[in-house]
């Protein structure tokens, strides 16, 4: 039997794969949906993924050009939120409720008025808090 790493060596050293151009492209179409269900704007969308609305509509159209990896981590921070609000609250409304709902861990706005300060880092924050609220770190 091999023998095991120590932690932080396996840590140091791990390289997650590139998200693929097929897998961000599923991505987005699961972000149409939550986008849906978090009852958003193209105007509200194309901030959280960066993009001007025109390319948002035609991407939503179906025409879905080149993934930057910009938007690719927008999308995986996206599809992190998701699933932490499907593991934290039992009915799913709930959880689409609260990207709306005033929340004192951001000085009362709401998760979705944090996101909608257009940066990476914002996205980042509402995952950090949602995973560390459901127990992930």
């Amino acid at each position: 039997m091999a023998a095991l790493l120590p932690v932080d060596t396996a840590l140091r050293d791990f390289k997650p794969s590139p998200i693929t151009d097929a897998e961000a492209a599923a991505m987005f179409r699961a972000a149409l949906n939550l986008f849906r269900f978090w009852d958003l704007t193209d105007e509200e969308a194309a901030i959280l993924l960066d993009l001007p609305v025109r390319t948002y509509r035609r991407w939503k159209a179906g025409d879905i050009g080149r993934i930057d990896r910009d938007s690719k981590a927008r999308l995986s921070n996206l599809m992190g939120i998701h699933k932490a609000l499907r593991i934290i609250f039992r009915e799913p409304q709930r959880g689409y409720a609260w990207i709306k709902a005033p929340n004192s861990a951001f000085a009362n706005r709401s998760a979705l008025d944090v996101m909608l300060g257009g940066e990476l880092t914002d996205l980042m924050r509402v995952r950090r808090y949602l995973d560390a609220e459901r127990g992930a770190w």
